[in-house]
């Protein structure tokens, strides 16, 4: 075989990345995914396939205009793919499939979510023999509820990418069945927290640490003079002591409490998302604490840029020593000075003395007080320097490493 066949075997030049994504394109949160998916559409043929849709969510959206804008991409193979704003980004819609996740986990519920992923495979494979698609590496983003699908298409290289911990209980009731599954039989898995490595590196050998990182061409914004403070701070009074992002189970709600009364002089600011089960009463009542509600992610700089002090107060449990957060980074390439609780020791290691850790209530307090005493430019630029040692581009020129070295492995046991 010539160097240029075996050049060609471990490059990705010449093929196409398919994204099997946890999250939908056009989601109001966050997303590893389609932070990837964009980063490595610089130079590779991306295609990005969108969560599945339910029958239940069918019925329950059909007449909504979001949906009724897609239905022809649901059902239809030949209108499945679609343009981004990125030339090498296409979004590729998976059919509608049965909703089965209400069963019990068992015989028939593996046997519906077989034809459910025979459904999905059927769909992306009539898209890439019609965009005469032959080389292409397959990514499964957090997608452990299809576990197979990866498998059944049949990828030069299948690359199961682990970015949480099983947390909720939808995601509990079959997921660590599927995720077991999905992790033995990929070829390769990628890790974006020490613990969630450590942890998969027990099943599959195969596995690399790869944290997440920001999208600092967005979070940056909040630099610019010319860009106005989110109008929805605009009668809260200074200083703003806040945090962006789903207020849910992982916040240390005890601990805020008392670094909420203790600093009655500030105000604490939680915009985002509210998953009310988890919160507790006296976070809607106590004067000095704001709730925004969910804020678009085109809208965080003007959120973050109202703060004086960014804050991450999750809890310090199993959990979440598995979470490297998004917005970290985000938060530093804002320039905003950062205190987080000690959930993850490990977060020490990419932020460098840039941001400061809190074991309780007290150190919380000290590290509010200091911050707003003594930062100071020089300070600020430290931290910005730290976010861009961790942005995205980066992060998917090591993704893109990995896969080529896995690619040659593989490639050389073939011939062996």
């Amino acid at each position: 075989m010539s160097n240029q066949t075996t050049g060609q075997q471990i490059s990705l030049k010449n093929k196409t990345i398919l994204i099997f994504s946890n999250m939908r394109y056009n989601s109001p949160m966050e997303a590893t995914s389609l932070f990837l998916a964009r980063s490595l559409a610089r130079s590779y043929r991306v295609y990005y396939i969108e969560y599945p849709s339910t029958v239940k969510d069918y019925i329950k959206s059909k007449n909504l205009p979001e949906f009724q804008s897609v239905k022809k991409r649901l059902l239809h193979a030949d209108d499945a793919l679609a343009d981004t704003e990125l030339p090498n980004l296409k979004k590729l819609f998976s059919p509608i499939v049965a909703s089965i996740n209400f069963l019990p986990e068992g015989k028939l519920f593996r046997v519906l979510l077989k034809i459910n992923e025979w459904l999905i495979v059927k769909r992306i494979k009539a898209v890439l023999k019609k965009q005469a698609v032959k080389d292409f590496v397959f990514i499964n983003s957090f997608n452990f509820h299809y576990p197979n699908v990866g498998k059944l298409l049949q990828p030069e290289l299948m690359v199961y990418h682990c970015i949480d911990p099983l947390i909720t209980p939808y995601d509990l009731k079959h997921g660590f069945v599927s995720e077991s599954q999905l992790v033995k039989k990929s070829d390769t898995v990628i890790c974006t927290s020490k613990a969630l490595y450590l942890e998969k590196l027990k099943i599959n050998s195969h596995t690399y640490l790869l944290p997440n990182a920001a999208d600092l061409s967005h979070s940056s914004k909040a630099l610019d003079p010319v860009l106005p403070i989110h109008h929805l701070l605009d009668n809260i009074p200074k200083p703003i002591i806040g945090y962006f992002g789903s207020i849910e189970r992982r916040i240390d709600y005890d601990l805020m409490l008392d670094v909420v009364k203790a600093n009655p002089d500030k105000s604490f600011v939680f915009a985002g998302p509210a998953i009310k089960e988890h919160i507790p009463d006296w976070f809607y009542t106590t004067p000095n604490l704001y709730l925004t509600g969910q804020i678009p992610y085109g809208e965080m700089p003007q959120m973050v840029k109202g703060f004086d002090i960014a804050i991450i107060p999750f809890k310090k449990d199993e959990v979440s020593a598995t979470i490297f957060p998004l917005k970290l980074f985000e938060y530093l390439g804002a320039g905003k000075p950062v205190i987080i609780t000690d959930f993850n020791p490990d977060l020490k290691d990419y932020t460098k003395d840039a941001v400061l850790f809190c074991a309780n209530a007290a150190t919380f307090n000290i590290a509010i007080n200091n911050i707003l005493a003594t930062d100071n430019e020089q300070n600020k630029a430290e931290r910005q320097a730290v976010a861009n040692e961790n942005t995205w581009g980066a992060s998917a020129d090591k993704l893109v490493e990995i896969i080529e070295k896995e690619l040659r492995l593989k490639y050389q046991e073939k011939l062996s």
